[in-house]
């Protein structure tokens, strides 16, 4: 499960034909486009590390780090170009090493949360010629050879080679079938926990490609109808393997291009259930990290000899009590024999450098987290990273020696901070927004100087001025046994003499926070929202949550929901008593794992919370996925209590305020059955409530009018219930 974020699903629809109006309303925030952020987007930094190409009304254009503006050239014109009498529309693009060539992508169609189709083309610079990569149907995870010559791709499960000099096309397996065998891509809930679509990887001197192999043949099948108005729902099924059952046996092969033969790297079993990342390193090495079922042993390993006689080469192992992160942490330097990635080893997360024959250093040190290492210049031996140093609200840019000194902070705005640096390090794109004011898109030279704004969102700045918000603010307030980071939003016309109803908006979940200085789009507008109709708007990172430490973080294992409810009530008592707080009229909303915990505040936290509307939540830990789920809770027959004693449907009898229940029958993340199976229990016990099923979608929840539908249902729930 990964944090469902309002803003990362808000369409930033281009619109500039409505005013600003002078009151929100839902048609305004959900449905005219009217607050849409600009943005920069499909950026690539070219080979040069001087210039940058960028996707704009189908063309490719080349700007300068230095005098960015006018485009320095177009490099491809997709307007100008037929392929069989008809013009392509690129979804994105990448270029081959020595950029003569482009891999463009069209038609995208989502499987999954980051998994798609598309159909590719590859157009010569020079000549403008465009061929499809494949003419037997839409492709995944097209990607050039490091030398450009060559293109892998995934059709019907299966790891494709085509070269682009002779066209012709080796298949490299041939035993792929959905919901059986998957050759090159990752599985559903690789995607989903792992954050990993891309199966298969070139080496760096082009004579290999590592790739995975899934056999979901032992993994439990999932159906959902799908609705489409004909005699009989389309059932639509997949593997999901859910808490404490059988995943994907994983196989790693390396394909060797001259032999045209594969041979098995490792595979899954009673030393690593999960492999969570494979990378080559500098010197034509696959080196892969090896993770044990419980997610506390993170191996990285490198199998020598793996064509006769396979020997396992550690080379590294971070372990824990709880539980290791998997991330993108994890740079090989250009020595051959070290790299550098993220540890919590010394209970906060920092970069180490890390050498084969096991010498450990660490570079970054003190009582905060890094949240993202962005690369290195090795020429300088300068490391950049994004850190939450000035509080876990906050993201800031730095830059530190490899040798751990010389440390610099590099953003100027306090809020958050998100860089994409330049090939070579010398320039970076950096994003800024706090929590009342929209992206600001800024061009700079690796030593923190502006070059240039590319984006300022001034003409949105604007309407938000003329709406007379009620600024967000940051505070704190105690939970249990802990100062608790907060944010409030009170209405504009508020009167410290009157009383006001409180809407809590949470998640509270391991790997996410809500309380960011950061901006969030159409949810902060939704909630400005909320306070425009009276209502004292409260987000809160209960324990569990991130950028405080490792201790704090994971305080919650084996407990799901149990400290972050007490944490809840505990704050949910405090405002309570606030003079200018209506403790009758306390209401709490959460999406996903801030479902769960709405629904757990409902029932045990009944006497304090009055209404809550719970959007697709987990209702029983043991109905969602395992790697997910097992990381903090092992599993159900490990940790039975831990599964039943905190699973709202075991407390449903509690319930007294008012509930809505929200779920997409389509959401192949977060079951429907959660929800089915909440509602039974609720009628078992004849507990009213409300319900919303929005037919064949998604997590996410939307798609045409169905946002403004659910926001107009969520808010007429509010002001009619709370």
């Amino acid at each position: 499960m990964r944090y469902f974020s309002l803003v990362l699903v808000c369409f930033f629809l281009v619109s500039t034909s409505c005013s600003a109006q002078k009151e929100l309303s839902n048609a305004a925030i959900w449905d005219s486009g009217n607050f849409s952020s600009e943005r920069v987007q499909s950026v690539r930094s070219m080979n040069d590390g001087a210039h940058f190409s960028m996707l704009e009304k189908n063309q490719i254009v080349k700007y300068s780090y230095e005098n960015f503006g006018t485009p320095v050239a177009t490099i491809l014109d997709l307007n100008a170009i037929l392929f069989e009498g008809k013009h392509i529309t690129a979804n994105d693009y990448s270029f081959n090493a020595d950029e003569s060539k482009v891999l463009i992508a069209t038609k995208k169609k989502n499987i999954y949360r980051r998994s798609f189709t598309s159909f590719y083309y590859v157009v010569d610079l020079k000549s403008k010629s465009i061929q499809a990569l494949s003419n037997d149907g839409p492709q995944q995870l097209a990607d050039f050879s490091p030398d450009g010559k060559k293109v892998g791709y995934i059709f019907e499960n299966n790891l494709f080679l085509k070269d682009l000099k002779s066209n012709d096309i080796t298949q490299v397996t041939f035993d792929g079938k959905r919901n059986e065998i998957i050759n090159g891509g990752t599985d559903w809930v690789y995607e989903e926990e792992f954050a990993i679509t891309k199966g298969f990887y070139w080496s760096p001197d082009n004579k290999k490609i590592s790739f995975y192999q899934f056999n979901e043949r032992e993994v439990t099948e999932f159906t959902m109808p799908y609705y489409f108005g004909k005699t009989y729902p389309f059932q639509y099924t997949f593997r999901y393997p859910k808490a404490g059952e059988d995943n994907s046996k994983l196989s790693i092969y390396i394909y060797t291009l001259d032999s045209k033969k594969s041979h098995k790297y490792a595979e899954s079993g009673s030393s690593y259930e999960y492999f969570p990342r494979m990378k080559w390193t500098t010197d034509n090495e696959l080196c892969v990290l090896g993770l044990n079922r419980h997610q506390n042993k993170l191996t990285y390993f490198i199998v020598d000899e793996y064509e006769t006689n396979p020997t396992e080469r550690v080379i590294y192992v971070d372990q824990s009590e709880t539980y290791v992160e998997v991330d993108d942490n994890l740079i090989f330097l250009k020595d051959g024999e070290s790299f550098l990635r993220t540890s919590e080893v010394d209970g906060y997360r920092h970069i180490y450098k890390v050498s084969f024959k096991g010498k450990v250093k660490q570079i970054t040190d003190g009582k905060w987290d890094v949240v993202e290492l962005k690369g290195i210049n090795e020429e300088t031996g300068m490391v950049y990273y994004t850190s939450a140093e000035e509080g876990a609200i906050y993201k800031a840019l730095y830059t530190i020696s490899l040798k751990g000194k010389n440390k610099t902070k590099i953003s100027k705005e306090k809020g958050t901070n998100d860089a994409e640096f330049s090939t070579g390090m010398k320039f970076f794109i950096n994003h800024y927004s706090n929590a009342n004011e929209p992206q600001t898109i800024t061009l700079h030279n690796a030593d923190g100087k502006v070059l240039q704004t590319l984006k300022d969102n001034k003409t949105l700045k604007s309407k938000l001025k003329k709406l007379k918000l009620s600024p967000k603010e940051f505070i704190t307030i105690k939970g249990v046994d802990a100062d608790l980071n907060a944010s409030i939003i009170k209405p504009k016309d508020f009167d410290s003499k009157k009383k006001y109803p409180v809407y809590f908006y949470i998640y509270n979940g391991p790997g996410s926070n809500v309380v960011e200085d950061e901006w969030q789009g159409n949810s902060y507008l939704y909630h400005q929202l909320l306070a425009q109709n009276g209502y004292i708007v409260i987000s809160v990172d209960t324990r569990g949550t991130m950028y405080r430490g490792a201790e704090f973080k994971k305080s919650t294992y084996l407990q799901l929901g149990k400290l972050e409810t007490e944490d809840m009530i505990a704050v949910a008592e405090r405002v309570g008593k606030w003079d200018y707080v209506d403790k009758e009229r306390i209401g709490v909303q959460g999406w996903s794992y801030g479902g769960y915990m709405t629904a757990l505040c409902m029932t045990k936290g009944a006497h304090i919370f009055k209404m809550g509307i719970a959007v697709a939540p987990v209702t029983n830990w043991r109905w969602y996925d395992n790697i997910y789920t097992e990381r903090f809770m092992r599993t159900p027959a490990e940790n039975a209590s831990g599964y039943d004693d905190n699973s709202p449907i075991n407390h449903v009898k509690k319930l007294k305020g008012n509930f809505l229940i929200v779920h997409g029958s389509g959401d192949d993340n977060v079951h429907l059955q959660n929800t089915m199976e909440m509602i039974n229990t609720m009628v078992t016990q004849n507990i009213d409530f409300d319900m919303m099923v929005y037919p064949n979608k998604n997590h996410g929840i939307y798609g045409g009018k169905t946002r403004l539908h659910l926001y107009n249902k969520l808010l007429n729930f509010t002001l009619n219930r709370l």
